[in-house]
């Protein structure tokens, strides 16, 4: 556990294999003024990460953020069944087994509004993304729609395909599979990223890679040189 800013933490869990890359984890937690804990991304779960997230606050809400960050929700949503729980409309259809209370659309006052900005970043077929914003903290809180490398305990070939993908450090940005899925969705994400640029965040925080603690204006900028 790490302390980012007051009452945001983040949770860097171990890694997973996708796309032959050991993908490494990250969980932010965000303390509201309620006392209550918003939980992103949950990672894997172990009773040592429970005791420590016990002591921040009582856990409220569980956020899904994309239809791939899925893996230990069950865990989660099983030990904390009172929590509340959110997912993207794509993974809710996903995972039919288990039972989200709400999905993260476009049109819903969030609970936490006044301290979390949220948007639904759109135009692919492929992929829709939660993004959101601490206002407290300037936190940019992101999943996949920015993957940004270290690549320390990568291959020679995983570097360069990470490299390839546009995903490796200090470089990061949206894969490029997924960045080619947005071709004909430009326009839709060119206002979601109008909207995130607008919150003017002074830090972001990935699910995997690198976190970007200063300049995040401009790494927003060469991130998303792709959609202009």
């Amino acid at each position: 556990m790490k302390q980012l800013a007051e009452n945001l933490w983040i949770f860097d869990g171990e890694a997973v294999p996708f796309l032959k890359l050991p993908f490494t984890t990250r969980m932010t937690v965000v303390r509201l003024t309620t006392g209550e804990l918003w939980v992103h991304s949950p990672i894997r779960f172990s009773d040592s990460i429970c005791q420590q997230i016990d002591q921040l606050g009582p856990v409220k809400y569980l956020v899904a953020p994309n239809h791939l960050h899925h893996l230990f929700l069950a865990e989660w949503l099983a030990h904390y069944s009172d929590a509340i729980s959110y997912a993207t409309p794509e993974l809710i259809k996903k995972r039919r087994d288990l039972a989200f209370d709400y999905a993260l659309n476009e049109t819903r006052d969030w609970p936490w509004s006044n301290e979390l900005a949220h948007v639904l970043f759109t135009g692919s077929p492929l992929m829709e993304e939660s993004v959101f914003f601490h206002h407290a903290s300037r936190v940019l809180i992101v999943t996949d729609l920015i993957e940004n490398f270290s690549g320390e305990n990568f291959s020679y070939w995983q570097r360069l395909f990470a490299r390839m993908a546009g995903v490796l450090a200090p470089h990061g940005k949206t894969p490029l599979d997924w960045r080619l899925s947005f071709m004909f969705g430009k326009a839709k994400a060119r206002r979601h990223l109008s909207d995130i640029k607008g919150w003017q965040p002074e830090m972001i925080v990935m699910s995997h890679g690198e976190i970007i603690e200063s300049g995040a204006a401009e790494f927003l900028e060469k991130s998303f040189d792709w959609i202009k």
